[in-house]
């Protein structure tokens, strides 16, 4: 059997392989925040499609962080039991799942009070990176802000989940705190990497309070911004290191800020070879190398006998996947009974595009498929 259908741990989490669905906003909750059918569904097919842990989409843990009107939330009791239906619907089948908690920051853009701004660590005058109003956030808004999110870790483990996973990446409200551009601050918040990275700390610590010592805390964490004046991996890979010694579970190693006009991007196209995978690949080494915790890799991972080559040779402990699941939720079943199956994600990031325009999740290539089934051939006489 191959080292990626082994199983691994987190702290005291075992997982039944090396196959991680890295999260990602679909776009199916109903417009409370609630669960909805459609994601118990999604999340159960790639349950049964042999994925080892699922990281569910982002979930906001205050009402200020919320960055689209069909995201899922976690900001109040009402929420758990709908959280318990998919848990237990993923536990059925097999696999574990981790609930990803998130604030926007000034990527918060869908606020449901009018006249409310984005927050932020502070104002950047002249930003080439971002357009639009906010406003920085006072000590006070951060300390709730902390109590939010160990308040949602506690709803996630009361729903069932297995663990949680901070979004610490693309550009949202902990990675602008941690990197140099976006935090400006002058106080304890800001400057040194270690006072940019106290949110982080506070956070931990808070849902430690709440969770107990031995629940998985995970963090998905931007060693990069990719443009000048951003975060570089050189202090990247500190924090990552900084962020494991504190006391974080396991880390997944990703890009920092993003949009339009930057430079770097976590969502890579024309993925057509295998040494176009595997994009972060260097970081991700580099950073297992200096930790003890369960790292993860992300970006482009498309060829089995490329990851299978990562796992062997201990540059991470697991491999995430998001597009290809999207294409193909079965893709890992089909993988162990063919490992030299080509996944049919071609990266043309059409699903992406959905996401960032407030549209339900969807896979051009996984709809064409189903049209084809669904029309059939023609017969002599031309009709269906």
């Amino acid at each position: 059997m191959s080292v990626l259908f082994e199983p691994c741990s987190i702290k005291n989490l075992e997982i039944r392989n090396r196959f991680v669905r890295s999260a990602t906003y679909d776009g199916f909750a109903d417009n409370n925040g609630h669960i909805s059918d459609r994601q118990i569904k999604l999340y159960s097919d790639l349950a049964e499609g042999g994925v080892g842990l699922i990281i569910s989409g982002i979930a906001y843990v205050h009402h200020s962080g919320q960055v689209s009107p069909f995201q899922n939330s976690i900001a109040g009791e009402e929420f758990v039991p709908g959280f318990r239906k998919l848990t237990s619907a993923v536990h059925e089948r097999g696999a574990k799942i981790a609930v990803q908690l998130f604030h926007g920051g000034r990527e918060a853009k869908y606020l449901k009070t009018k006249n409310t701004l984005p927050l932020a660590p502070s104002i950047i005058e002249n930003d080439l990176y971002y357009k639009g109003e906010y406003r920085a956030l006072t000590d006070s808004e951060i300390w709730e802000i902390i109590h939010a999110f160990g308040d949602g870790a506690k709803r996630a483990k009361e729903a069932g989940f297995d663990a949680v996973q901070l979004h610490g990446a693309h550009a949202y409200l902990l990675s602008q705190f941690l990197s140099p551009y976006t935090n400006q601050r002058q106080d304890q918040w800001g400057g040194s990497l270690e006072n940019r990275l106290r949110l982080h700390f506070e956070i931990y610590r808070d849902i430690r309070e709440k969770v107990g010592n031995d629940y998985p805390v995970l963090i998905k964490i931007g060693v990069e911004d990719g443009f000048l004046g951003g975060l570089e991996f050189n202090e990247g890979k500190q924090a990552a290191k900084l962020l494991a010694d504190f006391g974080f579970d396991s880390l997944e190693i990703s890009q920092g800020l993003r949009g339009i006009r930057y430079v770097g991007t976590e969502y890579k196209t024309k993925i057509n070879s295998r040494d176009k995978e595997a994009y972060y690949r260097n970081w991700c080494r580099e950073i297992k190398s200096q930790t003890d915790i369960p790292t993860m890799m992300v970006g482009g991972l498309r060829t089995f006998s490329l990851m299978k080559e990562i796992i062997e040779n201990k540059e991470a402990n697991f491999v995430s996947l998001c597009r290809p699941l999207i294409c193909e939720p079965n893709l890992i079943n089909d993988w162990k009974t063919n490992e030299h199956k080509k996944a049919k994600c071609i990266s043309c990031n059409k699903c992406v595009e959905s996401i960032f325009k407030g549209k339900p999740i969807d896979c051009i290539q996984a709809t064409k498929k189903k049209s084809k089934r669904r029309i059939g051939p023609k017969n002599k006489e031309g009709s269906l």
